[in-house]
């Protein structure tokens, strides 16, 4: 069994605050990639080179040999102007760890220096992976073009969860976090007076018939047992009281974790949008961005999840599915991958400016994440 002493998890904690005083954004994380080679450096943890230009890959061999398994924290903040009482707030004004990466940081750097103290237990090899970018959805993708999943069988991961007690671990098989598409959506007609509409073709009108149409593909193109969701974020179009405009422009988001919903939104989407454009005299074109598959368990790793959770002194509960997304899934792409919920007991959501967690589960996400790559290199 694991267990980080009071002096480690002093230290940790430490480290966490620096790093959340000071934050930097995806592909920015020069000072963060820095300190984390000096923190490995110090408990003598090899940092593997992947020519990366932020981010940071260790790894700890056992001395039994074995296969090679991950664990992934994610390293980048956001620009949001931080608006906690904290005596370690955020140094950079406009930005913030307000989605507790700097707690993932501290945590996995805490289940390297475990294993590495107790190397015998390790039956192969723990490569520890401090990734950019994961904000922008580009870090996960940007690692493994640089080979970083190279001989890896098995990838684990977590993110903090604000409205579950510290001690608590969430697990779920299958869909954790939805996929998310982004769309833009641009609807051309004829601008003119807006007092002879006539003479004119109406893009707002358009946009509008289809703004509260499109929300019937949910309701009845899509199967009642699939989770999906439309949601039209922004509408842009006209600069003045008595002009119609030339075209309208809208964006937003599809969620989605069944791939044959997410196969079949974009080409409902996309038809709707021609026969309303068609149907007003106007033209459309329609943008589709694919950003990121579903982050979808391994119902193979449930049992060692729950076994390691309880071996390492916690209490794994039923994960609630998000409909946030999350690039580890695009490990999973590749790989089989584990993601959890960690218990952090926060007063606000991700993303918030007043976000905060509770310290005291660093010690449980190091200590479960050390027993889960045990566990999870003996049964590879």
């Amino acid at each position: 069994m694991f267990t980080l002493t009071d002096e480690m998890e002093k230290d940790l904690i430490q480290k966490r605050r620096y790093l959340h005083e000071n934050p930097e954004l995806a592909f920015e994380e020069v000072n963060t990639t820095a300190k984390i080679k000096e923190w490995l450096q110090d408990h003598d943890i090899p940092v593997v080179s992947f020519n990366l230009e932020t981010g940071v890959i260790a790894e700890i061999e056992g001395e039994l040999d074995g296969p090679t398994i991950a664990i992934r924290a994610d390293i980048d903040a956001l620009p949001i102007a931080e608006a906690t009482d904290v005596p370690f707030k955020s140094k950079t004004e406009g930005k913030m760890h307000a989605c507790g990466h700097d707690f993932h940081t501290v945590s996995i750097l805490g289940t390297a220096i475990l294993l590495n103290e107790q190397k015998e237990q390790l039956r192969g090899k723990v490569r520890i992976i401090f990734q950019p970018a994961e904000e922008i959805a580009q870090g996960a993708k940007y690692l493994v073009d640089h080979g970083v999943l190279k001989d890896v069988t098995a990838i684990f991961g977590m993110h903090n969860k604000p409205d579950l007690p510290v001690g608590t671990i969430g697990v779920k098989s299958e869909g954790l976090m939805a996929s998310v598409d982004k769309f833009e959506i641009t609807f051309n007609g004829i601008g003119g007076h807006a007092g002879i509409p006539h003479h004119a073709i109406d893009p707002i009108v358009m946009a509008s018939q289809y703004v509260n149409a499109v929300q019937s593909i949910i309701s009845r193109r899509i199967d009642l047992f699939h989770n999906a969701v439309i949601s039209i974020t922004s509408i842009n179009g006209g600069n003045t009281w008595n002009v119609i405009p030339d075209k309208v422009v809208l964006q937003g988001t599809v969620r989605t974790f069944q791939p044959e919903a997410r196969d079949a939104i974009p080409g409902l989407m996309k038809k709707l949008a021609e026969t309303t454009a068609d149907g007003n005299g106007g033209t459309v074109d329609f943008k589709w961005d694919s950003y990121l598959p579903v982050v979808n368990n391994a119902a193979a790793y449930e049992d060692i999840v729950r076994a390691s959770v309880e071996d390492a002194g916690y209490q794994a509960v039923d994960a609630e599915a998000s409909s946030a997304g999350e690039d580890f899934a695009y490990y999973q792409n590749y790989i089989p991958g584990f993601f959890v919920w960690m218990g952090v007991n926060g007063p606000k959501e991700w993303h918030h400016p007043e976000f905060d967690l509770s310290e005291n589960a660093i010690k449980v996400a190091a200590e479960f994440f050390a027993t889960l790559a045990v566990k999870a290199l003996e049964n590879e």
